[in-house]
């Protein structure tokens, strides 16, 4: 089957977590991107009812969550003849997925020596530093807060092969980060993008009414 020239380079969606100890377990692209992409936005007031001028004061961004269902079929790259496909289906992709709120093995081992040693205090291990990528306009840091793994088909070893997986994002803002860290300046690079698109949607509204006849002031 032809590809008709014109047509656009469709982009992937994805979900990258930042891990120096082992980089490539954490890129997750969506094989079909979501046809929906939930998000709920929730102000951020700084002050009360009844506070006078206050309660126009804003003390953060906004608190985001964004919702999506990615879909994972080995179906194709059985079709292909993958050894990957054929010998393990889907379970590589999921644990992808699933080591980004794993701790590492590492440090586990390394707090588990350090308590037999008598050290009364351990750090806790660090998720990795996990961004959710929709297109060049939307590059966010982001806390996954859960998701549900539907395993639908297997292979005769018992190899998922198929799997839903509704996911939950928590939007980390520059308010969620210090001033060093890269998710504080991602962060505000999206919000000056949000206010360039703001004020173009603005002009054109502004044109369009203009050309109504209406006026505004």
């Amino acid at each position: 089957m032809t590809t008709f020239p014109g047509s656009p380079k469709l982009l992937k969606g994805a979900i990258i977590g930042f891990d120096l100890l082992n980089p490539l377990a954490s890129v997750i692209i969506f094989q079909y991107n979501p046809k929906e992409v939930t998000r709920s936005v929730q102000g951020q007031m700084s002050g009360g009812d009844g506070a006078g001028s206050e309660v126009t004061r804003l003390k953060g961004p906004p608190k985001e969550t964004i919702g999506l269902t990615i879909e994972i079929d080995a179906t194709d790259q059985l079709e292909q003849g993958s050894s990957i496909a054929g010998s393990m289906g889907i379970y590589p992709q999921l644990s992808a997925l699933e080591m980004l709120l794993y701790p590492k093995s590492v440090d586990v081992i390394l707090n588990t020596a350090l308590l037999a040693a008598g050290t009364i205090e351990v750090s806790q291990a660090e998720a990795p530093f996990t961004l959710f990528v929709w297109g060049i306009k939307r590059v966010l840091p982001v806390r996954i807060a859960g998701f549900t793994i539907t395993e639908q088909e297997f292979d005769p070893n018992l190899n998922p092969i198929r799997a839903s997986v509704p996911l939950s994002l928590n939007v980390l803002s520059y308010s969620d980060f210090s001033v060093t860290h890269p998710g504080y300046h991602l962060f505000l690079a999206h919000q000056v993008v949000k206010e360039t698109m703001a004020t173009i949607g603005s002009v054109n509204n502004l044109a369009a009414v203009a050309g109504g006849g209406v006026s505004i002031l």
